[in-house]
């Protein structure tokens, strides 16, 4: 999310908190783990919600960008209007079994295709995208990619988020395999400063 407008007063402290990405789950042999969502981060009385869970077979958590939703589950996980958008449906009860992919910033994730793409912004000085989300995977393991703007691909073992980016972790397979961990997310202030110019009349 960005702000502008906001003001800063010289030589006052300001509260300002980095989330973590969600922590990385192993799937037993066969099995189907939830994943873990992403912490909030905050500044100036403004929050940025972590990304939404990952569903094993079920549906996945709705967050700033929703968690794609296990393969079993045809409902799509929601995300916060303003912040991100929703994660994909899985498959259904349908070999191979695609989960969906996790929804970015600027746009929402699909059942079985890439993760969401992230938003580009030029706070930093940079074009740079943000907040993208994770790819799926099926129960063969099946690379799929995550999102322009850092998010982690799924497959046998998904991908970890891009760090200092809020990008989600890719999934990981039934057969043992281990998601991806989510990157943390970041917190960019730009100050614009205003010089006063001493002027005279004489």
């Amino acid at each position: 999310m960005t702000s502008v407008g906001l003001s800063v007063s010289p030589g006052t402290s300001y509260s300002i908190l980095v989330g973590a990405g969600g922590a990385a789950v192993t799937n037993p042999v066969g099995g189907y783990y939830n994943g873990n969502p992403g912490s909030n981060s905050s500044a100036f009385s403004l929050t940025a919600i972590g990304g939404g869970y990952g569903g094993g077979s079920a549906i996945g958590g709705s967050g700033g960008s929703g968690g794609g939703s296990g393969w079993a589950t045809t409902t799509p996980t929601s995300g916060t209007l303003g912040q991100g958008n929703a994660g994909g449906a899985g498959q259904g009860n349908n070999l191979p079994y695609w989960g969906g992919a996790g929804g970015g910033a600027g746009a929402a994730g699909t059942n079985g295709g890439v993760g969401g793409i992230g938003v580009a912004s030029s706070i930093s000085g940079s074009s740079l995208f943000y907040a993208a989300g994770g790819g799926p995977t099926d129960v063969y393991g099946t690379t799929r990619a995550g999102g322009t703007g850092g998010g982690g691909a799924g497959g046998l073992n998904g991908a970890a988020g891009q760090i200092n980016t809020g990008s989600g972790g890719g999934a990981g397979s039934s057969g043992g395999g281990t998601s991806g961990a989510g990157g943390s997310g970041i917190v960019v202030v730009r100050v614009f400063l205003c010089k006063k110019i001493a002027t005279s009349n004489r």
